[in-house]
């Protein structure tokens, strides 16, 4: 450098002008500009053009002035509308010119073309202006692709590669802790960095895009206008270009990974990086800080001071101690976002696959989150501060408050939502290290309130990966981290903050959790950091951060790196996304709209109506996101939106549907799969769209082949919504508004056992109850009439859940027939396999009937009906008239009966129905022991009834404390219904998927309502 000083040219402005008038013909006005090695002079012709002119340092080789040279002429036939010099040819022809100063030196003289604008050193750096900035680069060396000159390949130690010298030159550096500050930095870059170097994309690039040689426009100071100086360009590592500009944006910026992140954007629009060059780009920012630094102390060293060297020296130290003090992890995963990839390799993943799993992922507490009535913990309010005033030493006031807070509103369960903002952060901790005079106030974690002792579990299976007690005020308390590695998902881990101290002496680093394992409890204030007792639970993408490293609270400006490095946790801990947004109209909209729009005598469920906006499997989830346990909706007989059934449902309705007087495979192979799970005898079907109109079809065939209109039907029963299956319903005309008993139709006692008169021996139950129809068809032959049909469902619903005595049908089905009549079985709410032991619940009886009805479960939840007779019936009802149904059998109602079927055999429903409903069998027999309330349980496979009586001995209704167990279900998140003559039998029919683990929530519910609705009633 020394050489070069002594030989730097020294014209004066007369000799200056002489030059150029002599070697490229202009006569022009000519302004000093400054320069290090070089001397410049702006040029202002008469015709109102400007240039620049270069005298170069006489001690330059000739090579580097033919590669700056080689490099503006590529620059000029592959992007002449660059904003960068173009040079101006001297008269010779030559692109460069010679001449000797008056030391005798000679010099070579360079004209280009002036490029309008102001340094951006002197303008605001916007982000704008830096995106602009990394547009411009980009372009600038996306035209140098291909470009190569022997010049390019020269040794500099301002090449990126070369950074590692600096180490040489720490003896310039006086301050020890400058000196290991910088250590640290070149430690980092010969480890990790400059082993990848050599493999990462090289070119010919600026390599100098500082402040001063990069120029904003005048009328614009947010687009750059200009590239000026290629004094310094040279082949190296692409990313370079990046990191130097970056590294000069960011000193004295409040937000210099942000100033990188802007220019790192830009370039990528324009010259697209790659993950491997971004993941280094933190690194090579604060190496080309250091280079600046130790050449600048080293220059001092032996010239005693340089102020143009200097010039950004201070800064540049300012810049280095800010990137000393951030996590390079969180720089980088800045960067990459910045260029569009993820914060991390594999975060995307993870929340996918979170989405995917999550009906699989086991309960974080004792019962799903989303089961609990949860509400918002108000952060936002001072007057309801979760953190305990350490100050006043009183941390059993953190609890009050939250207590104060759901006292009579019946919140079980408190939630902080990821993303919130929060003033509460208020400590040290808190300041931000990548903004400056900026706190982090969002929140990076969900937080669960409950009472201290709470217990927590994880999910999913885990390896612990750390244990520690954080000591600090306002810190975690217990932190527990764990590591997931399920299968087809990325590693990543979870953190739980908060935790009583317990967990330290139970779990230790290594240790395997099973999916549903104690991870810990909810600590108490004294030891958890201060706070009212919950869970901080959080997702981390990037395992290679430790517990301590992972940011509870985040920065608001970059909550879009948070939210792929720390993921909202709620989908893995259970909670539904309709508990953040509400949507529709509100409850006491829609009361108000069906009153004045619906029928009045449309009913609503439960005291305090529902509003469901999405179903999922055994769930219901309402418009606040709570969740409930289906027990109760036999519909969705194999779940609620089963995406089997409703891709089947998608993938027809989007190719075709029509009506059955055109030929499709879907009518016969459904038709062909549903009778082939009936008897034999039972081999002809008929389509409809509910269990209304199969059984009204079900009658239109009893009367096609009996000519009669006498019916055989049982108290208590429904059989559907039209008038004359309502002349049927004892259940309905026996009730209120209803008119009766028709002359045609004969009501037969309810053959239900457990009210049976108590001489009745219970093995001849069936027989004794089959009497009262041979009464009735005694009766019949008296008047000289005969019976048209027994019409009952295979086990009685809504008189509360009855199991049909054995024999029963066999022997009522022996007398209708024997009279000339035709038995037919509503399997409407029952069949399907819900009994589990048979598809059909009338297999149950050992009886095969005329016609058989279905509906409800059929499509599990599309509306479809169906009948199945026999050969002989339906030869009967082929008497002229057509049987048509718009919609009946049309194709897309057969695609989703064809996937109910597919599900119920593939998936092994029925077996899972009786073994479920036998494990729940056996759970009530227990609580019937324990409550005398219970009079009977009956139940057979998942369809289930708890009779309540007010006295065993009686069997007196207790109709008050059902109704109120049902909605103490309600209450606590589990859907039933009650039903009977007298409203007292609990009726629970859930989906077939019901696993055990859905029953021992149900069973957890029943028993904890149990005891709180007898406590009340004393």
């Amino acid at each position: 450098m020394n050489d070069m000083l002594k030989t730097t040219p020294d014209f004066t402005i007369e000799e200056a002008q002489a030059l150029l008038a002599q070697h490229f013909g202009l006569n022009a006005a000519l302004t000093p500009l400054d320069s290090e090695r070089d001397q410049n002079f702006k040029v202002s012709a008469g015709d109102g053009r400007s240039y620049i002119l270069k005298i170069i340092n006489a001690a330059e080789p000739e090579i580097e002035s033919d590669f700056q040279t080689a490099l503006l002429a590529h620059l000029g036939a592959r992007a002449d509308t660059l904003p960068v010099p173009h040079l101006q040819p001297a008269l010779s022809g030559e692109s460069l010119a010679t001449t000797s100063a008056r030391s005798g030196l000679v010099h070579r003289l360079r004209l280009v073309s002036w490029i309008e604008g102001m340094p951006l050193a002197q303008s605001e750096r916007t982000d704008a202006a830096l995106r602009s900035l990394g547009h411009m680069l980009g372009r600038f060396d996306a035209s140098l692709k291909g470009f190569m000159h022997p010049g390019a390949l020269r040794d500099l130690d301002w090449d990126i590669r070369n950074a590692g010298r600096s180490a040489g030159r720490l003896l310039h550096v006086a301050d020890p802790q400058d000196r290991a500050l910088l250590q640290r930095f070149i430690d980092r870059f010969e480890e990790r960095i400059a082993p990848r170097l050599p493999m990462l994309r090289s070119a010919v690039i600026h390599n100098d895009a500082n402040d001063w040689n990069v120029l904003v426009g005048e009328d614009d100071r947010n687009r750059i206008s200009g590239i000026i100086d290629f004094g310094d360009a040279l082949y190296t590592p692409v990313m370079a270009e990046v990191a130097i500009a970056a590294a000069y944006a960011g000193l004295d910026h409040p937000d210099p990974i942000g100033a990188a992140a802007a220019i790192a954007n830009g370039y990528h629009a324009e010259y697209p990086l790659l993950e491997e060059e971004v993941d280094l780009l933190f690194d090579l920012i604060a190496m080309r800080l250091v280079t600046s630094v130790t050449i600048s102390a080293s220059r001092r060293a032996h010239t005693g001071g340089n102020p143009y060297l200097a010039i950004s020296e201070r800064p540049a130290w300012a810049l280095l101690r800010k990137l000393d003090a951030m996590n390079p992890r969180f720089a980088t995963a800045i960067l990459r976002k910045a260029c569009g990839f993820e914060a991390v390799a594999g975060a995307r993943a993870v929340g996918a696959w979170i989405d995917r799993n999550r009906k699989n992922l086991l309960a974080l507490l004792d019962r799903p989150a989303a089961a609990y009535a949860a509400d918002i913990v108000p952060y936002g309010d001072p007057a309801h501060s979760m953190t305990v005033n350490s100050a006043a030493a009183r941390p059993h006031e953190a609890q009050s408050v939250w207590t104060e807070h759901c006292r009579g509103t019946g919140v079980e369960l408190g939630i902080g939502p990821w993303g919130e903002a929060r003033t509460v952060y208020s400590g040290e901790m808190f300041v931000s290290r990548l903004l400056e005079k900026t706190r982090r106030s969002r929140h990076l974690g969900l937080d669960l309130f409950k009472a201290a002792g709470t217990k927590v579990y994880t999910p999913l299976a885990a390896t612990v990966a750390s244990v520690e007690i954080e000591t600090d005020p306002l810190g975690y308390g217990c932190l527990v981290a764990l590591r997931h590695e399920p299968e087809g998902c990325p590693p990543f881990l979870t953190l739980w903050g908060h935790l009583a101290h317990e967990a330290v002496g139970r779990l230790k680093a290594g240790d395997t959790l099973e999916a549903g394992a104690l991870v810990g409890e909810m600590g108490a204030p004294e030891e958890n950091g201060g706070w009212a007792p919950h869970l901080h639970l959080q997702i981390c993408t990037d395992t290679g951060l430790s517990a301590s490293e992972i940011l509870g609270v985040g920065e608001e400006r970059y909550l879009d790196v948070w939210s792929e490095l720390f993921p909202d946790a709620s989908a893995f801990a259970g909670v539904a996304p309709e508990f953040y947004e509400q949507t529709g109209r509100t409850h006491e909209e829609i009361v108000r709209l069906r009153k004045d729009l619906l029928l009045s005598n449309l009913s609503i469920s439960y005291e305090k109506p529902i509003k469901f906006v999405r179903g999922e499997g055994v769930w219901l989830i309402d418009d606040r996101g709570r969740a409930y346990l289906d027990c109760f909706n036999n519909v969705c007989h194999i779940g609620h939106a089963h995406p089997a059934v409703v891709e089947a449902i998608a993938r027809q309705a989007a190719t075709l549907n029509t009506n059955t007087r055109y030929l499709h495979d879907n009518i016969v192979a459904y038709a062909e799969r549903l009778t082939s799970t009936l008897p034999k005898e039972l081999a002809i079907a008929a389509f409809a769209n509910s269990g209304s109109e199969a059984n009204s079809l079900a009658l239109r065939l009893m009367r096609a082949h009996t000519g009669r209109e006498n019916a055989l039907v049982l108290d208590w029963a429904y059989h559907g919504t039209t008038q004359e299956l309502i002349d049927l319903s004892a259940y309905k005309f026996r009730r209120k508004g209803g008119r009766g008993p028709k002359s045609h139709v004969h009501v037969a006692a309810v053959p239900d056992s457990y009210h049976a008169p108590a001489d009745w021996p219970a093995e001849e139950h069936g027989k004794r109850f089959a009497e009262d129809i041979a009464e009735l068809i005694a009766a019949m032959r008296a008047r000289g009439e005969a019976p048209g049909f027994f019409l009952a469902e295979s086990i009685p619903s809504v008189a509360g859940q009855v199991f049909l005595p054995d024999g029963y049908l066999k022997e009522v089905y022996r007398m209708v027939r024997d009279a000339g009549g035709v038995c037919i079985a509503d399997e409407v709410q029952v069949g399907f396999g819900r009994v589990g032991s048979h598809w059909w619940a009338f297999e149950t009886q050992g009886v095969v009937p005329d016609v058989v009805t279905m509906g409800k479960p059929i499509g599990a939840g599309h509306p479809l009906a169906a009948v199945v007779t026999t050969r002989e019936i339906a030869a009967s009802f082929d008497n002229g008239m057509e049987y048509f149904n718009t919609f009946g059998g049309n194709p897309v109602s057969c695609a989703a009966g064809l996937a109910v079927l597919d599900v119920i055999e593939g998936e092994d429903l029925r077996r899972n129905a009786l073994e479920i409903g036998n494990y729940l069998l056996a759970a009530f027999r227990s609580m019937q022991e324990r409550y005398e309330v219970i009079g009977d349980i009956r139940g057979l496979g998942l369809f289930l009834g708890i009779e309540l009586v007010s006295d065993r001995s009686t069997k007196a209704p207790a109709t008050e404390i059902a109704r109120a167990v049902s909605n103490g279900a309600r209450q606590r998140g589990v859907l039933m219904g009650t039903e009977g003559p007298h409203d007292n039998v609990l009726k629970m029919r859930p989906p077939m998927i019901f696993s055990k683990r859905d029953a021992d929530h149900l069973i957890a519910v029943l028993a904890e309502t149990f005891e709180a609705v007898l406590a009340r009633a004393g």
